[in-house]
């Protein structure tokens, strides 16, 4: 596992995985790229890592259960687990987007991917973790505010 926000990509065609692991590789380098074709050895994996943040791009369509479907079994770890997912579909119909918009996802893209698409989806959900970290380490005020929070979690 490595120190920082790893990205996981699950779909059942591993056609889609390769290529879209391709393209997310050559920008990402804020942690590692995994890549599932079965939801429920992804599923096992993410459940036994030791962090509770991750990106995921997930298909609509799962072998036996939607992407949806796989995302909540998830979600009582992964707490934010649905405004970190970038769903891909085939095409998205109107039923696709309710769905996405009802699970609060906010990143719908379709196959074949456009790598300038994927692009800005995965930076924009990295993006708030990269500037909350920033603002942790390189303001002391805000950092102190911060732990005051989390102290009175512990109480």
């Amino acid at each position: 596992m490595s120190d920082g926000l790893d990205l996981f990509i699950i779909d059942d065609e591993s056609e889609v995985c390769e290529a879209t692991a391709d393209i997310i590789n050559r920008f990402y380098t804020w942690g590692d790229v995994y890549v599932f074709t079965d939801d429920e050895e992804a599923a096992l994996y993410l459940m036994n890592r030791d962090t509770g943040i991750a990106i995921f791009v997930v298909d609509v369509f799962l072998k036996d259960k939607s992407g949806f479907m796989f995302l909540d079994t998830l979600s009582e770890k992964y707490t934010s687990i649905h405004d970190d997912t970038i769903i891909i579909t085939g095409h998205s119909s109107d039923d696709v987007v309710d769905m996405c918009v009802a699970a609060g996802i906010n990143h719908l893209l379709e196959k074949p991917i456009r790598p300038y698409a994927l692009q800005l989806s995965v930076r924009a959900i990295a993006s708030k973790y990269m500037k909350f970290a920033d603002k942790l380490l390189n303001n002391k005020s805000f950092s102190r505010e911060c732990s005051h929070i989390l102290e009175s979690f512990n109480d």
